[in-house]
């Protein structure tokens, strides 16, 4: 086979080789626990401290407002259950929006169970929550709003900023998942206004198994996890030395290279969209043209099914996938493409293209290459299609 060409970069990304530099020294030689007091470990210690800044200097924060944690499903957990922990007693309602990822939505329903009130705010057609409406639902007892900074399978930039001002002036708690956009579109939180935000290392070419968790200074989340009392006893655990170690070089590196990779990837991008609306018919492109994340193309594909597609897209060399990585293995259509108003069959048919800062104009070439050759001998082997399309003649 030939070369790969990767295009699932909202899932996870590969390891920068100056990120895996950073860390070696951490799994070999420098392998001691952050906690103890002896030099090997005061070296982790030091480690992971220059990490902290590093996240912090991406995000405008402060070091001691950066926790470390093992991603960014943790972080999300971490921020809504803490929050109404820490609230208790203080109001039992909390907004989200229906697109958000699942790491927000299913704490969102155990806090149902455990009596709370939830409002779970729909979207327009382009995946946008509505500020207006958002504001109208706010009431007394009103104590999280936790809306996503980018959607992770349609790439909608949504209003943080103006959500932020809004739970500023009404003295809620306002989290927000920047798991899609830390590294790739600038990320403030003195900008945004939010009080504890998401990140997650291998979405911004780090490893695996690690994240960050900022928590502005005065805001009150209680412990999630419990035991030790690392990281400020806010979050119990042996540091994942040199896990950290790389998410905070990964930061170092997005700092320099943002601007770039972002002009570089949304040039790909547009032209990866601009060829499948152009060569091939009965296409929807899913989430905003506009404000959007600049590695971000989802399609749906009228009369065929979305796992066809990556299948014979792999034959050919080429990884994509139908929407969020974790929902991978549901026969459930995407809730985020539901949430939109597209029907049971649309989301069912549709196709995620993420991009990196290795892809090419010569890999987008042959994705629109070998792309319309799949989607035409699927919808020649459709009845659903070609049902469409006798109807459509007559």
């Amino acid at each position: 086979m030939s070369e790969i060409i990767y295009l699932d970069h909202a899932a996870t990304t590969p390891v920068d080789p100056e990120v895996l530099d950073a860390m070696l020294p951490y799994l070999r030689d420098k392998f001691g626990s952050a906690s103890t007091l002896y030099s090997l470990g005061r070296e982790a210690r030091e480690a992971v401290e220059t990490a902290r800044e590093q996240v912090a200097e991406l995000i405008n924060a402060q070091p001691e407002e950066v926790y470390f944690t093992g991603g960014g499903s943790e972080c999300d957990n971490w921020a809504i259950f803490g929050v109404a922990a820490a609230k208790a007693g203080k109001g039992k309602h909390i907004i989200t929006s229906a697109i958000e990822h699942h790491a927000v939505l299913e704490p969102f329903h155990a806090l149902e169970k455990q009596g709370y009130s939830a409002t779970i705010l729909g979207v327009d057609e382009n995946g946008f929550v509505s500020v207006d409406e958002l504001a109208s639902t706010i009431n007394d007892q009103t104590i999280l709003v936790s809306i996503m900074h980018a959607n992770n399978e349609i790439g909608t930039i949504e209003p943080v900023e103006e959500i932020g001002r809004i739970c500023r002036e009404k003295g809620i708690h306002f989290h927000t998942d920047t798991v899609q956009t830390i590294g790739h579109i600038p990320v403030d939180v003195q900008a945004i206004g939010c009080d504890s935000l998401a990140i997650s290392a291998h979405k911004l070419y780090g490893p695996k198994g690690v994240g960050a968790m900022y928590i502005r200074k005065g805001a009150k989340v209680e412990r999630l996890i419990r035991g030790g009392s690392q990281e400020n006893n806010r979050r119990a655990g042996t540091h994942n030395v040199p896990g950290i170690v790389g998410l905070g070089k990964a930061c170092e590196l997005a700092k320099k290279r943002m601007a770039d990779e972002a002009e570089y990837t949304t040039n790909l991008r547009d032209a990866l969209i601009e060829g499948i609306e152009s060569n091939i018919k009965d296409v929807k492109l899913n989430g905003d043209r506009i404000k959007r994340i600049p590695n971000n193309v989802n399609f749906s594909f009228t009369g065929i099914e979305g796992e066809s597609m990556i299948l014979l897209m792999d034959m050919n060399g080429i990884c994509v996938s139908s929407g969020s990585a974790c929902t991978s293995g549901s026969l459930d259509p995407s809730h985020v493409l539901i949430a939109l108003g597209l029907k049971h069959e649309q989301a069912h048919g549709s196709l995620r293209l993420t991009l990196g800062k290795d892809n090419t104009m010569e890999q987008i070439d042959k994705v629109l290459d070998v792309l319309p050759e799949i989607v035409d001998r699927l919808r020649r082997m459709s009845p659903i299609y070609a049902v469409g399309e006798q109807c459509e003649r007559e």
